[in-house]
């Protein structure tokens, strides 16, 4: 409304409106708090005086509403608590989410007409799946696969309501159809073709949607681990590789010694399939920590860790920064019993040529790929026993 004068609003109003039954605004509660007011209108006997602009106004000012006030304090607070989550979002967009690599978008080479169809939410959300790759580029032993194979393929699955999180492993040597390029290992179809091949081929193995796509450097293991002070893992049976030994029990490892955990293959009985165990071991041993400490309360330990890992890790480019945020505060509820960590079924192990390679138990894994389609596979844990990650792996 105009200082000066605007249209006659309705003549009736409620008794919380900020107009008295004039049309006139009631901001103000008094004569003496009007800052238009100069004292010296003939107030003083009850009657009406005149404002400095000429308009009568009454003398008996009702107090200012409720409403009023509470109006003030929810605008000030959505101000502040406004700039504050826009604050936050650009401290973390710049301190932390901007370390993230961006892998252009995998999914535009891929024909929409040969992938599985999303999964269609039966309560909330719907469930979100990653497929996450790790490469030892830098893998001193010589055991890491040659070029840009990946050493670690692995689902993970966000259930619908955000209370569960389940890794499923593929193990690298894993005899598959590669689209275009028939029977291989899994892992030759990232040195093919890259994100978009390997997207298809464990798509088709599976019959399940992938919605990102996220690679991990084994490099960055080392700081991760050592940004929480070290982690501790069980072992099954005393081993040793790279000058360091593994006692039958829980051992806590730092960063260098996490590295050579994760990378040992020899001297275990199960060979691949156990690393695959140490690894998901060593990545329930993270979260573990993370849930036990009260990292929050160590600001420069908290600081530590998520440099260490937003520096090792590269996402799809259609997962952003919005997204990442948004997912993290919908999971906010998870804790270490709401993780499930398992393998796919396996037949046995082989030879194709003079490779080594894990056939897929392709009838035991129909139903896991089926329960993960509808997303009801944490229902259906105790079918997949032996694929369940031991409390006490290798």
């Amino acid at each position: 409304m105009s200082r000066h004068g605007a249209d006659e609003p309705p003549s009736e109003y409620d008794d919380d409106s900020p107009f008295d039954s004039e049309g006139r605004s009631s901001m103000y509660d008094s004569d003496s708090d009007d800052p238009d007011f100069d004292g010296d209108s003939d107030s003083a006997s009850g009657s009406t005086g005149r404002t400095r602009f000429g308009r009568r106004r009454k003398a008996d000012r009702r107090p200012r509403t409720r409403w009023q006030k509470a109006l003030i304090i929810v605008l000030i607070s959505g101000l502040v608590l406004g700039l504050g989550a826009v604050g936050l979002f650009f401290f973390f967009t710049e301190r932390y989410l901007g370390n993230i690599d961006r892998i252009a978008n995998p999914f535009e080479e891929i024909d929409e007409s040969e992938r599985p169809p999303p999964v269609t939410p039966k309560n909330g959300e719907a469930p979100i799946t990653f497929l996450l790759v790790g490469s030892d580029s830098r893998d001193p032993s010589g055991e890491g696969p040659p070029g840009d194979r990946s050493d670690v393929i692995m689902l993970m699955r966000i259930t619908g309501d955000r209370q569960l999180a389940q890794f499923i492993s593929i193990p690298r040597d894993s005899w598959v159809p590669i689209p275009g390029y028939g029977l291989n290992k899994i892992n030759a179809s990232y040195a093919f073709g890259g994100p978009p091949l390997l997207i298809r081929t464990v798509e088709a193995l599976t019959a399940v949607r992938i919605d990102h796509f996220a690679a991990v450097d084994f490099a960055g293991f080392k700081e991760i681990t050592d940004a929480l002070g070290g982690v501790d893992v069980q072992v099954a049976e005393t081993t040793s590789q790279g000058g360091v030994t593994f006692e039958a029990g829980l051992n806590h490892l730092n960063g260098e010694e996490a590295l050579i955990y994760v990378r040992q293959r020899k001297g275990l009985p199960g060979g691949d399939l156990d690393r695959v165990q140490r690894q998901q071991n060593y990545l329930r041993a993270i979260m573990s920590t993370v849930f036990a400490q009260n990292m929050l309360s160590d600001v420069g330990q908290t600081d530590a860790l998520l440099l260490a890992l937003t520096s090792a890790i590269s996402v799809d480019e259609t997962f952003t920064n919005a997204d990442m945020l948004g997912l993290a505060y919908s999971m906010r509820g998870l804790n270490q019993n709401s993780l499930s960590f398992l393998t796919v079924p396996v037949a046995g192990l082989g030879r194709e040529g003079a490779a080594s390679v894990v056939y897929i138990d392709t009838g035991e894994a129909a139903p896991m790929w089926g329960y993960l389609q509808e997303d009801t596979l944490s229902q259906h844990l105790a079918e997949f026993g032996e694929d369940l990650l031991p409390e006490v792996p290798y």
